[in-house]
């Protein structure tokens, strides 16, 4: 069985592809590509939080709520963004229609 860390480096690949094709394409809507991109910040923040979790609380991130909610702030506002960037993108379609 493929433990949990393994799988979740794993899975940054295709994701990593995945900005790539859409970042190329250029079809994406800007403020979406940047909460896309954001979503590399939220790993890039949440992996040194859980090990600090670890280190200092003896306890996996997701037990710890100021750490992990800190963390969360980036996935969240990475969310708006795409959101936001998508309904601006429909906005713009709308008017052209």
């Amino acid at each position: 069985m493929i433990s949990k860390d393994t799988l979740f480096a794993v899975s940054l690949f295709p994701y990593l592809g995945f900005l790539w094709f859409i970042t190329r394409s250029g079809k994406m809507p800007r403020l979406a590509l940047i909460g896309f991109y954001g979503t590399l910040v939220f790993v890039a923040v949440t992996i040194p939080t859980g090990i600090y979790a670890l280190k200092v609380y003896h306890q996996s991130l997701a037990n710890v709520d100021l750490l992990h909610g800190g963390a969360e702030v980036f996935l969240t506002l990475s969310n708006i963004l795409i959101v936001l960037g998508f309904r601006q993108a429909l906005q713009r379609s709308g008017e052209e229609g």
